[in-house]
């Protein structure tokens, strides 16, 4: 096993939120953290790989169901995001 020590920083991003769902859930269920999560894909694909076999590839369809993800490849950098609901306005009192 080849280990390497590293420096984390805490970061705060935007993602949406169904598919933080589903990240979440196979965080979960591989018994790692987000972060320990999003680095492995992060250095898979820094490398032209996938970051995922077959049975992680079947959870996550499984996982996006139950979340209701239909976001796929194809809708990456074209995402929009929803306008927040307007607050009604105060009544004076």
């Amino acid at each position: 096993m080849v280990t390497a020590t590293i420096e984390r920083i805490q970061t705060g991003v935007r993602m949406e939120k169904r598919l933080l769902k589903v990240l979440k859930a196979l965080a979960e269920y591989h018994d790692l953290s987000l972060g320990d999560l999003l680095e492995g894909i992060v250095l898979h694909a820094f490398e032209g790989k996938a970051p995922f076999g077959s049975e992680s590839i079947r959870r996550i369809a499984e996982l996006k169901k139950i979340y209701g993800l239909e976001l796929n490849a194809s809708h990456a950098h074209k995402l929009v995001e929803a306008a927040p609901p307007r607050r009604a306005p105060r009544k004076a009192q």
